[in-house]
């Protein structure tokens, strides 16, 4: 490992091509970059889970911890590892500090591997408008967790409102294994869903795109049971014309499969690893239109995938935009004082 305090990008540049040709065989064959953007107190778990994807899809990982935008100098710390702790790939972990956080664009630019796609995860609350962060536009593919915001169904629905071709939301890979099994209960029956319900709690992203994706391919209205016994999705009933009715519960990391006139069945549905899910999301570059339909179901709006493939920057300086929002709120004080 190299570390390089209070630096410059290209110090960085540098510093990185003299580690490849140390390494030799080791940095070669990258498939693609993987830029993550990730609190500092979360940069460990990050680096754990893009070790395990990097496994499957070598690549160059450039990690960006916004550090403190408020600080009156401008200051960039980095650290390179090539086929070190990191597993099968070539890292720069970089922590930008004042205005220089809210350009980070200029130290990653030059990080990216030539003719290569570019992938872009934020680890974290995701951004409102991913068009105001130029690490998301430069991306051919752009990965955010709705999870992780303080509201996910609303996180969700303003994922549907930014959609752009070549979004992704990892609430959407937590229900592949799911998706899958109820998908393969029609492999022996020909019978139309007429019901579904899916339960789970109500701030569940997973249970809202599940809702999604049933609406989308069988053009039906699941209801959405609200539950707080479970922590997450619990079950997924569905109800077919012939009188049939199919029940996929899980338990820990087995689902029960219950289907009338039929012996229940026991399922493996374990929840995977972070690793895993973000190899998942990595395995395609192009755009997933399954997602983009259920994501339009689950908030209420249509032709998601119709829309531009390519994103335009808009720029917007947070600081700019707190100091404005706290005048509105002060002045909306101060009106109701009067």
């Amino acid at each position: 490992m190299i570390g390089l305090w209070d630096t410059t990008g290209n110090e960085v540049v540098k510093a990185l091509a003299a580690e490849r040709r140390s390494a030799g065989g080791v940095a070669s064959g990258m498939a693609l970059t993987l830029i993550v953007v990730v609190d500092e107190k979360r940069v460990r778990e990050a680096e754990a889970a893009a070790t395990i994807a990097a496994a499957a899809h070598p690549c160059r990982l450039v990690v960006v911890v916004r550090a403190d935008v408020e600080r009156e100098r401008n200051r960039l710390d980095a650290e390179i590892v090539v086929g070190g702790r990191l597993g099968p790939c070539e890292a720069v972990v970089t922590r930008m500090y004042g205005r220089l956080a809210l350009h980070a664009e200029s130290v990653v630019m030059p990080l990216l591997v030539p003719d290569v796609p570019v992938v872009t995860w934020w680890h974290g609350e995701p951004p409102a408008e991913i068009a105001t962060d130029f690490l998301g536009v430069v991306a051919d593919r752009r990965i955010t967790d709705s999870a992780q915001a303080a509201d996910p169904i609303e996180a969700l629905r303003q994922r549907a409102r930014d959609y752009a071709p070549g979004d992704t939301d990892l609430a959407w890979t937590r229900i592949t294994p799911w998706r899958t099994l109820v998908a393969g209960a029609f492999d022996t029956t020909q019978a139309r869903v007429t019901e579904a319900t899916v339960v789970a709690p109500a701030s569940d992203p997973t249970a809202a795109l599940m809702r999604g994706w049933l609406a989308a391919r069988l053009g039906i209205e699941p209801v959405w049971q609200r539950t707080d016994e479970f922590p997450r999705m619990r079950e997924v009933q569905l109800r077919c014309a012939n009188g049939d009715e199919l029940t996929l519960t899980r338990e820990d990391s087995v689902a029960t499969f219950r289907r009338t006139g039929q012996d229940d069945r026991q399922l493996p549905l374990v929840r995977r690893p972070l690793g895993d899910e973000l190899a998942e999301e990595l395995r395609r570059l192009d755009a997933d239109q399954v997602y983009a339909e259920a994501l339009g179901a689950a908030a209420g709006l249509s032709g998601l995938d119709q829309r531009p493939a390519q994103r335009v920057h808009v720029w917007k300086d947070p600081a700019t935009a707190q100091r404005a929002e706290a005048g509105v709120t002060a002045h909306a004080g101060t009106s109701a004082e009067h």
